[in-house]
Order: structure tokens, then sequence, then C-alpha cells
């Protein structure tokens, strides 16, 4: 395991967030052009109902919780570093920020109307066990949506490459947590692809999983429903 594959250790991948949590929120901006807030807000449109208890689960520094908060959502938002969730705090009082683990939720079967992801399941170290986990605190009939960066095909392919293979390092080498930034691009090329991490949800328990592409298809939201029975 290593920052050159994509793949840390839980422990690492937290020390990891620790330290890049002061330039987070502004790195997020720079790579996508300020678009990962629209498509936060895609993503809370496709499954957040008033008054929806929602869970945000990898919520890093708590942007999407609080647009789900924002569309009158009633939202907990969990993430397992402490210096991401401090930043989150700052944004808004009417989220419940808890520390925790995705693999181990601290919440009882079907306790939430909708479970959220935002640029967050693909660093999860066992994917099938953390999309298990969300299944199993969403009620049936529940939905989940999951935005995450994906390999682009056609014509924008080099150009992601280019960005994220190449500049991306390069700015990680003059901010906090540099590593973080050789880590990322490693980790979207061995993450799976829409059709795959749609057939993992499946795996999981949700049904009528579906996905959008955003941003000439750098981004993949997927949206499903928590089957019955399951």
């Amino acid at each position: 395991m290593s920052v050159e594959t994509g793949r840390l250790p839980s422990e690492d991948v937290r020390r990891m967030f620790d330290r890049i949590s002061p330039v987070y929120d502004l790195m997020n901006r720079v790579m996508t052009a300020g678009l990962d807030r629209r498509w936060r807000r895609a993503t809370v449109a496709a499954v957040v109902r008033p008054g929806d208890r929602v869970l945000d689960a990898c919520c890093g520094t708590g942007d999407l919780a609080v647009e789900a908060s924002r569309a009158g959502a009633r939202v907990v938002g969990l993430d397992f570093s402490g210096e991401m969730l401090a930043r989150a705090r700052r944004k808004s009082s009417a989220v419940e920020w808890v520390e925790g683990d995705v693999l181990e939720l601290p919440f009882e079967d079907g306790a939430f109307d909708v479970a959220t992801v935002g640029f967050g399941i693909r660093n999860v170290a066992d994917l099938d066990a953390g999309l298990a986990e969300l299944a199993r605190v969403v009620r049936p009939g529940g939905r989940v949506g999951c935005l995450e960066i994906t390999r682009p095909r056609g014509l924008l392919r080099p150009f992601f490459r280019l960005w994220f293979d190449r500049i991306v390092p390069l700015l990680g080498k003059v901010l906090p947590g540099g590593a973080a930034y050789t880590y990322l691009p490693a980790s979207v090329r061995r993450f799976p692809g829409p059709e795959d991490l749609a057939a993992a949800l499946e795996r999981a328990g949700f049904g009528a999983v579906s996905w959008r592409l955003f941003g000439g298809g750098i981004v993949a939201l997927h949206a499903g429903t928590r089957e019955a029975g399951e």
C-alpha cells in the first residue's frame, strides 16, 4: 500500500486528511473550477426531500451535509478525520457532526431516510463493506446518493490525465500534506468505473441504481433505493 497505488491503510488516510484539511476546500474549488458546488447541489436534488433524516458519510469539511440541511433535511455529517470535522463545524450548527468510521457506523438499522457520500467512498478501505453499512442504516425505500470522481472516456481523457496525473501532484508539492495529491489521481485510477460502482451498490442492497455524468464525464452521481428485505 502506498500513495502511488492509491491504496493506504485507514489510519494513514485519516492522517492524510487531517494534514490537508487547511487547503481542502480551496483545492476542491481549484481542481473542479468551482463546479463541485453545483455537483453537490445536484446530489441533494436527486435524493433528498424536506424533512428527511440524512446521513452524509465521509463528510469531510461538510459542504454536502450543509447543502442537504439547506434543502430542509435533518442531517448528520460523519467523518473519521477530526481536523476535517473541525472545519465542518464552523459551517453549520444545524448539522449534527459525528466523528466515526463508515465501516462501523454508530447508528441503528434503518435510522436514516437517505445516505449521501460526496468524493469520499473512494477512500474507504473496503468498498463493499462501506456500502453495506450505508445500506444497513437506510430504511427500506430510502435512498442513496454517491458523488465521485471517475475516469472520463473520449476526447476529455488525455486532458483529464494531464490535469490529475501531472498538474495536481505538482500543486501538492507546495501545499500541506502534498503526498495526498499523488494519492488522489492514483485512487481514481484504481476505483471502479460507473458500471462497476452501480453493481457494488446493488450488491449492498440498493435497487433501481442509475448514474449521471458531469463535467464531461469526470464525475459520476449514482442514485438508488434501499430494497426491502435486505
